[in-house]
Formats: C-alpha cells, sequence, structure tokens
C-alpha cells in the first residue's frame, strides 16, 4: 500500500500488521477472544511524529525512478524565497508561486534534501529561511507543510 497525500496535508500512511508467535506447544499464542486487529494505516498530521519521513517516502513514491535529491545553491536559495512567499501568504494558491520559478526542478531537488535529512534538517532551514529572508523561523509542522504543498504542485 503507498502513502497517500490528502489536500490538507496529511498523510495516510500503511501500518503494517500485528506479528503472531506460536506458543512453546505449537499452537498458534493469539487468542480468538483477542480484540480487532488496529487498523492498517495510520493519519499523520504535520508536524507529528515520523511526519517528515512518511512525506520523504511519500515523495519518493511518487516517482521512484527519480535520483536521490541533490540540492544545489540556486535552488536553495529559490526554494528558500519561495517558502517564505508562501509562508507570508496563508491560504493563498502555492500554484502560480510554483510557476514563477526561474528553476522548479532545482527547487523542488533542494526541498525534497531538506525532507531526506529529518526534522533537524527542516528546523535548520527554517532557521535558514527566516535568516535569509528576514521574519521568524516557521516551526516544523508549518515548514513541512509547505514542502509538501510545493512538491506536490511540482508533480502535478
Amino acid at each position: 500500500m503507498d502513502i497517500v497525500r490528502n489536500p490538507d496535508g496529511t498523510l495516510v500512511v500503511p501500518v503494517p500488521p500485528d506479528r503472531h508467535h506460536e506458543a512453546d506447544d505449537g499452537s498458534d499464542a493469539s487468542s480468538t477472544d483477542a480484540p480487532e486487529a488496529a487498523p492498517t494505516t495510520r493519519l499523520l498530521h504535520p508536524g507529528e511524529g515520523g511526519y517528515d519521513d512518511a512525506l520523504a517516502q511519500w515523495d519518493l513514491e511518487q516517482n521512484p525512478d527519480r535520483e536521490p535529491a541533490v540540492s544545489t545553491v540556486s535552488g536553495r536559495q529559490e526554494a528558500m524565497a519561495l517558502v517564505h512567499t508562501l509562508a507570508d501568504a496563508p491560504g493563498e494558491p502555492v500554484a502560480p508561486a510554483v510557476a514563477a520559478l526561474d528553476d522548479a526542478e532545482a527547487s523542488g531537488e533542494a526541498l525534497r534534501h531538506v525532507l531526506v535529512g529529518g526534522v533537524h534538517s527542516v528546523e535548520d532551514f527554517a532557521a535558514e529561511v527566516a535568516e535569509a529572508e528576514g521574519g521568524e523561523p516557521l516551526t516544523a509542522h508549518q515548514t513541512t507543510k509547505i514542502i509538501g504543498e510545493v512538491l506536490s504542485e511540482l508533480d502535478a
């Protein structure tokens, strides 16, 4: 099962089923009176534990043949400006801002590179955006949500 990204940024992530162990006598140790198995998916919200890793996996699933993300200086600078612009205009459509990029591919690769690094990479990126563009750093939650929206738009 693939990861599904909902329009609100949440991710539906598959959860592996519980494992059943045999008892010492060879019989199945799981009880027939056991409660029903947990759902086979989990809903993750931006900022929730595991969300960044799941978003990076979702992005990889969109194009499994894609080369590993490589961040260039110009792509990272343009990505920082884009994230800052979108953070300053919450609720505004992402498509026009993405269409205005000089090098959308390089910006997308820079953002993918941030996601692959995990939550600390996202936090560091948010601090870089604040330093380069001004203002207070975004939370990892806000930054990850914006990155997900941009990558979704780029893959559309």
